[in-house]
């Protein structure tokens, strides 16, 4: 399951564990190629947290994390960001940068 993070459930979210969220926009192409992506992600590695921040309603979380270029990807351990990536992504390169963000 992918959850709609704002900035009153982000920092709870990813304090769970090992979370990925994806910076998006509705407008964004490379952005709504990669949904399909991140959500065959999100089925295979169950275990982890996937989250999605849309940044025009959330501004101010994608200032916090100096969010530049959409979509990017956050990788975050306890709490902490541990690796980023900006352009869409597919599901086994997330996965990849999974394994070597929370191994």
């Amino acid at each position: 399951m992918i959850k709609e993070l704002d900035s009153a459930s982000f920092d709870a979210f990813i304090s769970q564990g090992n979370a990925i969220v994806d910076f998006h926009a509705e407008w964004c192409g490379p952005c709504k190629m990669m949904e399909p992506q991140f959500k065959k992600a999100a089925e295979k590695l169950s275990k982890i947290h996937f989250g999605k921040v849309d940044v025009d309603e959330q501004y101010e979380l994608a200032g916090r994390f100096r969010v530049m270029s959409i979509p990017t990807t956050l990788f975050f351990k306890k709490g902490e960001l541990v690796d980023r990536h900006t352009g869409a992504l597919t599901a086994d390169m997330i996965e990849r940068k999974a394994q070597e963000s929370f191994s």
